[in-house]
């Protein structure tokens, strides 16, 4: 199934966001509006850092483990997430870039790997449903983000 990619323009420096997104805890203030029931594992941070979350999308429920599967501080994170019984693999790339005039441009490809049946026979309503959701998830890491950065520098 082809992916979906949706992108934000932040004034938050690479690093800035790399730090932010890095901690796999932070992704849950973002995504909790159909990511619910956070539960962590592995190191906080980093490559092996995971979580295992319930996703309501679509009108479904399942459960999803997502894991960092590859870092390049501060340009790249790659998640891997499984979840229908491990029948859906899939994963999920953010990739951060500086922008000329400051900040940066933030872009969060899904990518499918192996999908369930149901799944390919409503392709294209499962990339509008996720697209859907992802904008979603964009607008509010900005907030979060933009809340972090300040927090963090009073």
């Amino acid at each position: 199934m082809k992916s979906v990619t949706v992108s934000i323009d932040v004034l938050q420096t690479p690093e800035q966001v790399y730090d932010f997104l890095d901690v796999m805890a932070h992704h849950e203030r973002f995504t909790n509006h159909y990511l619910t029931g956070w539960r962590y594992s592995g190191p906080g941070h980093g490559i092996g850092s995971c979580a295992t979350v319930t996703a309501a999308v679509g009108g479904t429920k399942t459960d999803v483990t997502i894991e960092v599967v590859e870092a390049d501080p501060p340009r790249r994170i790659v998640e891997r997430n499984v979840s229908a019984a491990g029948r859906r693999l899939a994963h999920g790339t953010y990739t951060i870039e500086p922008l000329r005039t400051g900040g940066s441009h933030v872009a969060f490809t899904y990518a499918w790997t192996r999908t369930p049946l149901a799944d390919r026979l409503l392709g294209l309503v499962v990339r509008a449903t996720i697209r859907r959701a992802n904008r979603t998830v964009m607008r509010r890491f900005a907030t979060e983000l933009a809340r972090h950065v300040s927090a963090a520098a009073s």
